[in-house]
């Protein structure tokens, strides 16, 4: 089991990196150019679910815990949107109209607004 500190820290970065609310992201995530973005296996077809869209919906779970009833599994999902969220940021995206370019929607699949920041 992780440390306080580290749940801590953890938490701090998680809420930094997710800056949509549970409703914004719920909404977000019925569109069509949610589900049109994203890694769907190797084939490009998958399940039907991009990673993205299919993590979007467990950050919504966690966004409507109460911190207190966040589990070890909670955390590590937490780690690893802040990872992503760090990693998709420091692409850059494309460098004319983000607002409706892929790189947008793959970062809000994940909880991330980049028009926001």
């Amino acid at each position: 089991m992780a440390a306080k500190d580290d749940h801590a820290e953890t938490y701090a970065a998680f809420k930094q990196a997710v800056n949509m609310t549970p409703a914004a992201l719920e909404k977000w995530l019925v569109t069509e150019e949610s589900k049109e973005v994203g890694w769907k296996g190797a084939d490009g077809h998958g399940s039907g679910e991009s990673v993205g869209h299919k993590e979007g919906a467990r950050i919504v779970a966690i966004l409507h815990k109460n911190k207190g009833a966040l589990d070890d599994a909670d955390y590590t999902d937490m780690e690893k949107v802040t990872g992503y969220v760090h990693r998709h940021l420091a692409q850059g995206g494309p460098a004319e109209d983000k607002e409706h370019s892929r790189w947008r929607y793959s970062l809000m699949n994940w909880g991330h607004d980049p028009s926001k920041a």
